[in-house]
């Protein structure tokens, strides 16, 4: 009879797992358009954000350096991939750099999934830019991808790894019932968001109106019509991404004149490109709530930032330790 000799595992206060075989451990970095947030959640996880060194060549190329081992650790690279292109391509260097230095898991957490409202040919000759940066994710050696509010949720489906989407209802929804907003009614700025709306009424026991839109182009709105009554109501917009708050702005002046008592907007991106700053500024919106999953270009007193840390760090914390995070799906 053969004895069965077994490995005796540790596990160490800072967030190691130590075996005769090796160690495992959690190590957060950050791509340089998201350090601030990188740092807050590192700090929620309870651990140091990772050494990273980037040299830039004269023409603009530039190298990312982890400046420590991390051979058999947990990497995971915190960075949102709004345009510039430059964004993504961090995020890819120092994927590619953490898979050749033997990291044993990558995973790419990206609060913002940019270049996602290309998730379908809308007419011939054009690419599927959500599928292509899916692609090179995988191709630069991410094996795992926590993301937040995705443009749309089939874009899961572009990967052949998991994929942890993350609804930042979660944050939203204790902000709004802090209000204690009488006569509340959720609304969605176009159709393609109803879904969403739905699930904030359902949660908060509110009405649901959706502003209906035409486009002339990109980012330029034709037309816009109100489906339903707002008469008398306190109004939250509910969208996923703020570009040019063209549209929100837009649908808050058009509830304000059919007799809306309070416009405000949540949404989870604040892109804020062109001029967004001054349409918020000079429109009825009372108040636009977003996270910090990108960094806001300028401040204005209508936003309101909620960070998102708590979240990716809680999230974060259970997928190292193999735990369920299947609440954080949840609107």
């Amino acid at each position: 009879m053969h004895l069965v000799k077994r490995k005796r595992v540790t596990i160490h206060a800072n967030n190691t797992l130590s075996m005769s075989t090796g160690v495992t451990e959690a190590k957060i970095f950050a791509c340089g358009q998201s350090k601030e947030l990188a740092e807050k959640i590192a700090e929620k996880f309870g651990v140091t954000l990772g050494n990273v060194i980037t040299s830039t060549y004269s023409d603009g190329e530039f190298q990312p350096s982890f400046e420590e081992s991390i051979r058999g650790a947990r990497v995971f690279i915190i960075g949102s991939t709004h345009p510039g292109p430059e964004n993504l391509m961090e995020m890819l260097l120092m994927i590619d750099a953490a898979k050749r230095a033997s990291a044993r898991h990558i995973t790419a957490v990206l609060p913002y999934f940019g270049w996602a409202r290309q998730d379908r040919k809308d007419k011939p000759r054009v690419p599927i830019a959500a599928k292509l940066v899916a692609k090179m994710l995988e191709a630069a050696g991410a094996t795992r991808i926590i993301t937040m509010d995705l443009h749309a949720d089939q874009i899961q489906g572009f990967f052949e790894k998991p994929v942890d989407h993350l609804f930042a209802s979660t944050i939203f929804l204790p902000y709004l019932r802090s209000l204690e907003l009488d006569n509340l009614t959720i609304a969605s700025p176009d159709m393609g968001g109803s879904k969403r709306a739905y699930a904030y009424s359902k949660a908060l026991e509110s009405d649901v109106v959706i502003c209906y839109k035409q486009r002339a182009k990109a980012n330029v709105i034709s037309h816009m019509e109100l489906i339903g009554d707002v008469t008398g109501k306190n109004v939250v917009l509910v969208d996923d991404m703020v570009d040019t708050a063209g549209t929100l702005t837009k649908a808050a002046n058009l509830m304000m004149e059919k007799g809306a008592l309070s416009v405000r907007a949540i949404c989870t991106h604040p892109i804020l490109s062109g001029d967004a700053y001054h349409k918020l500024e000079n429109s009825k919106l009372e108040e636009l709530i977003v996270t910090d999953s990108i960094p806001l270009k300028q401040k204005s007193n209508k936003i309101r930032v909620l960070t998102c840390a708590d979240l990716f760090a809680e999230v974060m914390h259970n997928v190292h330790y193999n735990k369920s995070i299947s609440s954080k799906f949840l609107m």
